[in-house]
């Protein structure tokens, strides 16, 4: 015979999916609002110790480990770097105990070498559960289109 299900465990483990879900949904939105704020450091955080970013050939490709992705976040990302203003949104996750996949779509605005810039793209992320928190173990940002707009907006 089964045993009854109890009501209180499917509700308790009902509202960690959601608390897991609401953590990881807040990854993206903090990363773009850390590189907004031009904190490299912080930005860097958000991610395992081992965890990976793959910015594409053009922008420094893979880079393993928060050693080196503090020194490529530091050239990147800071007030007086290159001006970086990501959006993120349409937010997918497939949550499984304590890692999950995601998908954040990006509308990028920035200016690199002195030319306006304007983007979209994706990244498609790992995370996982450490010590109660969510962090980035991999990004890999694929960029549909980074293009001059008309007229420039510096």
């Amino acid at each position: 015979m089964d045993s009854p299900v109890d009501p209180e465990d499917d509700l308790s483990s009902n509202v960690q999916r959601l608390e897991d879900l609401e953590q990881i949904r807040d990854l993206p939105r903090r990363y773009a609002h850390l590189v907004w704020q031009g904190k490299p450091v912080e930005t860097v955080d958000l991610f395992t110790a081992d965890g990976t970013v793959d910015l594409g050939p053009n922008d420094g490709g893979l880079i393993q480990g928060r050693e080196n992705l503090r020194a490529i976040y530091s050239e990147k990302v800071g007030v007086d770097k290159m001006m970086l203003h990501p959006f993120v949104h349409n937010h997918i996750i497939d949550l499984t105990g304590d890692t999950a996949t995601g998908t954040a779509y990006l509308d990028l605005r920035c200016i690199k070498d002195g030319e306006s810039l304007m983007g979209s793209g994706y990244y498609q992320d790992k995370y996982r559960c450490e010590d109660g928190v969510w962090k980035f173990k991999e990004r890999k940002l694929t960029m549909c289109y980074l293009v001059q707009p008309c007229q420039g907006w510096i």
